[in-house]
């Protein structure tokens, strides 16, 4: 879990658009992140897995 100094940081707009850090709204996570849930990796799966994130299930083939 990153500091909630970090996760402010984050939040404000920066100077230049290349320092952009997209962080996990959950769980304020930057590695794993996956931009069109807003979600990291981890915290995708667990949402995945109870059934909260509408049209996503567990695939099996």
């Amino acid at each position: 879990m990153p500091k909630t100094s970090v996760i402010a940081r984050s939040k404000k707009t920066p100077k230049y658009s290349t320092r952009i850090v997209r962080r996990c709204f959950r769980c304020g996570r930057k590695r794993g992140y996956i931009r069109e849930y807003g979600l990291c990796r981890i915290c995708l799966r667990e949402l995945a897995h109870k059934g909260e994130i509408p049209g996503v299930k567990k695939a099996s083939w």
